[in-house]
């Protein structure tokens, strides 16, 4: 396991099964959210994740906006990183998906530390679909296929 996560040459030999690196492919999506979230932040924030920022005054709409800001370069920077390792270093998908997991379900555990008033929206059904969609590329990047079996 520890091989398969920090493997001795970082290459483009991808260890796992094929529908791992195709999960994996979607990663580079996250350019366009973490842009949009950087351009779009109080807009996000209200319409994608239901916090009502237009009812926080205006220092506070602001400072959270800012941070909110700061958070989509936060994914732009993995989007970055994960388009890297797809097109380059394809022996680290295993790693990186670990990654992407352990920062989208810690966020969303962070929540239950600092919750925030929300409204309905589809920002917390699309992060449970992203999280399974992680843990499942995770399991099948590690699983490697079946070697054939020794000839005549």
């Amino acid at each position: 396991m520890v091989e398969m996560l920090f493997p001795r040459i970082a290459d483009n030999r991808y260890p796992g099964r094929r529908l791992g690196l195709w999960l994996f492919g979607l990663m580079p999506l996250k350019i366009a959210m973490g842009l949009n979230v950087m351009v779009n932040a109080p807009e996000v924030a209200q319409t994608a994740d239901g916090v009502p920022v237009s009812s926080f005054g205006a220092a506070a709409a602001a400072a959270f906006s800012f941070v909110f800001a700061a958070w989509g370069l936060g994914q732009l920077v993995l989007g970055l990183a994960s388009l890297v390792v797809l097109l380059r270093y394809r022996s680290l998908v295993p790693l990186a998906f670990l990654l992407l997991l352990i920062e989208q379900s810690g966020r969303m555990s962070l929540r239950l530390l600092w919750p925030v008033q929300r409204i309905d929206a589809p920002g917390s059904t699309i992060n449970l679909v992203l999280v399974a969609l992680l843990a499942l590329g995770f399991i099948l990047s590690i699983w490697r296929p079946r070697q054939a079996s020794g000839g005549v």
